[in-house]
C-alpha cells in the first residue's frame, strides 16, 4: 500500500503514474473487503467499479497525449506537457484525467461510494481512504490535470468551482444530521475536501498554496476523528453517539485530546486548520464573491456537526454504555498525543509548511507556465 501510494505522488511518467494509481487500489480493496463492518463486500465493490471506471477515462487522456508526442513517442511528463492541443483537445484530455480524479476526491457529484466506503472500513482503511488517498485525486489534480491541460482547466473552471462549493455544503448539511459518528466524520470529510479543491480550480497562488497546506492538515485532522471513533467504537460497541455521554468525567485525557482534534477540523485560529482554510476562503472570495460567501458556510456547518459530536459525546449525563468508560491506555494515548501535537504546533508556526508549499507553487507556475492562462 506504501508503495503504490509513494509511487502516486513520485512518478514523472504518465505511464507509471496510472500504474501505481490503479496498484492502489488492490490492497485498500483487500482491506476493506476482508476487515470491513456489515455489507463491505457490496460496499467495498461498488467503490471498486467507480475507482476502476474513472481511471480508465484517465488512461484514455495519457494515450492520447502520448500519440501527440514527437516520436519516439513517450510518456514522459515534460512530453506530455508539451504537446499542443486545440481547444477542443483540451477540453477532452482535462474531462478525462477530471473524472480519475474527481471519484476519487470525491467531488460532488462522484462522492456516492464514500460515506458507505468509510463507515464499513476498517479504521485503518477509513484512515487510509480519508488521510491519504483522496489526496491521490486532489495532488493528481494539480500536477497532471492542470499540468497537462491547463487550457481545459480554463474553460471548465467556473463548472468546477461550483460542483466543489456545492460539495462543501451538501456534505457539511448532511453531516449534521448523522448520529453515526463514523458517518458524520465522513461526510466532514467531503466538504472540507470540496474546500480544497474549489481553492486549487481557481488556479491562484493563494489557492494552491493553501490547497497544499490543507491537504497535509486534513490528512491530520481527519487520522485522529478515525481514531477517536475507534476508541469509542471499540469501548462501547456502537457509533451511534446519542447513546453516549457523560466521557469527559470519565476520561478527561481522552476529552482533552479529542477536543484539541476537533478544535484543528473547525480551523480554529492556532489550529494547523486554520491557514490552509484561510488561504482557500480568500482564493474562492477572490474569484468569485457569491462563490466565497457560499463556501464560507462550512465555517459555520462545521462548527455545528463537530461540537454537536463532542457535546452529546463528552458531556450531559453518563449513559448506562459510559457508566464504565475508560481512560486511554498507553499507546491510544501516545497516537491521540501525537495528533494534537501537530494540531496545535502546526497551527501556532505555520510558516514552516507555509514555506514549503510556497514553494512548490511556484515551482508549479514555472514548470507548467499555468499564469500564461489566467
Amino acid at each position: 500500500m506504501i508503495g503504490s501510494m509513494n509511487g502516486v505522488f513520485m512518478a514523472l511518467d504518465g505511464l507509471i503514474f496510472y500504474i501505481f494509481w490503479e496498484m492502489a487500489l488492490i490492497p485498500i480493496y483487500f482491506i476493506c473487503a476482508m476487515w470491513g463492518g456489515q455489507n463491505r463486500i457490496n460496499i467495498t465493490i461498488k467503490f471498486f467499479i467507480y475507482t476502476f471506471v474513472g481511471s480508465l477515462f484517465m488512461l484514455v487522456s495519457l494515450i492520447y497525449l502520448y500519440l501527440k508526442t514527437p516520436v519516439p513517442h513517450s510518456f514522459s511528463i515534460d512530453a506530455l506537457m508539451s504537446v499542443a492541443l486545440s481547444g477542443g483537445e483540451a477540453s477532452l484530455v482535462f474531462l478525462g484525467l477530471f473524472l480519475a480524479f474527481a471519484v476519487k476526491m470525491p467531488v460532488f457529484p462522484f462522492h456516492s461510494w464514500q460515506p458507505d466506503t468509510y463507515t464499513v472500513s476498517p479504521v485503518v482503511g477509513s484512515m487510509l481512504l480519508s488521510g491519504i488517498m483522496l489526496k491521490m485525486g486532489t495532488f493528481g489534480a494539480v500536477r497532471w490535470m492542470m499540468g497537462l491541460a491547463p487550457e481545459g482547466m480554463v474553460q471548465w473552471q467556473m463548472t468546477l468551482i461550483v460542483l466543489a462549493a456545492i460539495g462543501i455544503v451538501y456534505g457539511a448539511v448532511i453531516a449534521i444530521r448523522q448520529n453515526d459518528i463514523k458517518r458524520v466524520v465522513a461526510w466532514s470529510s467531503m466538504s472540507h475536501v470540496g474546500l480544497i479543491a474549489a481553492g486549487l480550480f481557481t488556479m491562484s497562488e493563494a489557492g494552491l498554496q493553501g490547497g497544499f497546506v490543507q491537504m497535509f492538515n486534513h490528512g491530520i485532522n481527519v487520522v485522529g476523528l478515525f481514531l477517536v471513533a475507534d476508541i469509542l467504537e471499540k469501548r462501547l460497541k456502537t457509533r451511534d453517539i446519542t447513546t453516549m455521554g457523560g466521557i469527559a468525567s470519565k476520561a478527561p485525557i481522552f476529552a482533552l485530546l479529542s477536543f484539541i482534534i476537533v478544535c484543528g477540523a473547525m480551523a480554529v485560529p492556532l489550529t494547523n486548520g486554520f491557514p490552509g482554510e484561510l488561504l482557500l476562503l480568500k482564493s474562492v472570495f477572490t474569484y468569485n464573491a457569491w462563490l466565497g460567501a457560499f463556501a464560507g458556510l462550512t465555517i459555520i456547518f462545521c462548527a455545528v456537526y463537530m461540537l454537536r459530536i463532542f457535546q452529546l459525546v463528552m458531556f450531559g449525563g453518563t449513559k448506562p454504555s459510559t457508566e464504565h468508560f475508560e481512560e486511554v491506555n498507553s499507546i491510544e494515548g501516545v497516537s491521540l498525543g501525537i495528533v494534537a501535537f501537530f494540531v496545535v504546533i502546526l497551527g501556532i508556526f505555520p510558516q514552516s509548511i507555509l514555506d514549503m508549499s510556497g514553494s512548490a507553487v511556484k515551482s508549479f507556475f514555472g514548470l507548467c507556465g499555468v499564469e500564461n492562462f489566467l
